[in-house]
């Protein structure tokens, strides 16, 4: 059984549910993460080229490994269609330890 350290919650945002679904498909089905949530409807305030930005975007919750870490934010950058996407990694502090269990066993292959 993995510990909750082992575990973290990676955050990534887009601006089209298509580019959503398939970033979440892919890194799942690749092994790179247990799941992806997608939530709609966020609204997203920031500087981009020195210019105040707000856009509706698309956000994924993806639970995975710290260890496949490196190799999901490179599978999200390769299919991102933003020039400089989100990709954060949260650490996870405490869990269900079957819940864990699930996501090792689900982000674990190569």
């Amino acid at each position: 059984m993995k510990s909750a350290d082992e575990v973290v919650v990676v955050l990534c945002t887009v601006g089209r549910r298509e580019d959503a679904e398939g970033i979440a498909a892919a890194i799942v089905e690749r092994g790179l993460a247990a799941c992806a949530n997608i939530l709609p409807g966020i609204v997203s305030v920031y500087r981009w080229r020195g210019e105040l930005q707000k856009d509706e975007e698309w956000l994924l919750v993806v639970k995975t490994l710290r260890e496949r870490f490196e190799d999901l934010r490179a599978a999200i950058v390769a299919l991102h269609p933003y020039e400089v996407p989100e990709v954060v990694a949260l650490p996870v502090a405490a869990g269900h330890p079957p819940y864990l269990s699930w996501v090792a066993a689900n982000s674990s292959r190569s």
